[in-house]
């Protein structure tokens, strides 16, 4: 019997580094794109996937982030009293329900697998989701709906996977297989960030995983893979043999809002998305490309006069 996934887990204990200077003292995961932070994407793209409990792992300054998904009575007066209620709906639709989250703290940066082995407290014997949020995918069907279709057929451990140039294997996990049929593909290996030379496959791990509780066990270990770290991949590829490993090619586009580029292109898709935004995004957009007006400013430091 394939029991159902219930909870997601999102680690969001990270500082932020490839975004800085505007992740100095907010998370990264609170940034924008357009008039949402990043994790509230994962959060609705989790309930459009039918999760019923939501597991952040956290560090220290990320209170933020949890007051984001609670009930702020303060505002909401303010909001109905000044009749605004289009605001009001606006601002709601980031509340979880009393009891359907909670909060770990992951004391040490010591990596992924480290961060999902904080909250095995919380996730006991049950699979769930892990979603790493400041990874974004605009899809048609939402990316862990996708996911979870595909697990109703296949149980096991389930993997978002994307074709990737092989010259880029060395920025992702990459994944060995043993048959693949263009849309699912059954998996032997997992390889933290190889190099080219020996990457198994062009097919990368993105942000996206359904997995057993078994995977815990194998984190119990602390066993540093690369760059020192515990690798959630490294506790995947322990499960090969023993359980199902797939990864499954998802329909969308992905956008990695830790690399700046890819931040703005995001807030463009997801505003060109919006019916409302739309036309005025796209002729402003057009009008740039088209002009090249764009402005280069001053340093900081000559614009002050220092």
């Amino acid at each position: 019997m394939i029991k159902p996934v219930r909870k997601a887990v999102l680690p969001v204990a990270g500082l932020g580094t490839r975004s800085l200077p505007a992740t100095k003292v907010m998370p990264k995961e609170m940034l924008t794109v357009v008039d949402k932070p990043i994790v509230q994407f994962a959060v609705e793209e989790a309930q459009a996937a039918g999760i019923e409990e939501f597991i952040f792992v956290t560090s220290r300054g990320k209170n933020v982030l949890e007051d984001h998904f609670d009930y702020h009575g303060e505002l909401y007066d303010n909001l109905r009293k000044r009749g605004k209620s289009g605001e009001l709906a606006a601002a709601r639709t980031a509340e979880l329900a009393t009891g359907t989250f909670c909060s770990v703290r992951q004391a040490e940066p010591l990596g992924l697998g480290h961060a999902i082995w904080c909250a095995r407290m919380i996730i006991g014997q049950e699979p769930f989701a892990v979603m790493l949020p400041d990874e974004l995918f605009l899809c048609r069907t939402p990316l862990l709906k996708q996911m979870l279709d595909a697990y109703k057929r296949l149980g096991g451990n389930l993997i978002a996977v994307r074709e990737v140039p092989r010259e880029m294997s060395a920025r992702y996990g990459m994944v060995d297989t043993n048959g693949d049929d263009g849309a699912i593909a059954s998996i032997r290996g997992l390889v933290e960030k190889p190099s080219p030379a020996e990457s198994p496959s062009t097919l990368s791990i993105v942000g996206r995983y359904v997995l057993q509780p078994e995977v815990l066990h194998a984190l119990d270990r602390w066993e540093a893979g690369r760059g020192g770290e515990i690798q959630l991949t490294d506790a995947v590829a322990k499960l090969v043999g023993k359980q199902p490993v797939h990864g499954m090619r998802f329909e969308g586009r992905r956008f990695d809002c830790g690399i700046k580029a890819e931040y703005v292109a995001a807030n463009v898709a997801y505003a060109l998305a919006r019916d409302e935004l739309s036309d005025d995004v796209r002729a402003l957009v057009t009008d740039l490309l088209d002009t090249g007006e764009a402005v280069t400013p001053a340093p900081l430091a000559a614009a002050v006069g220092t």
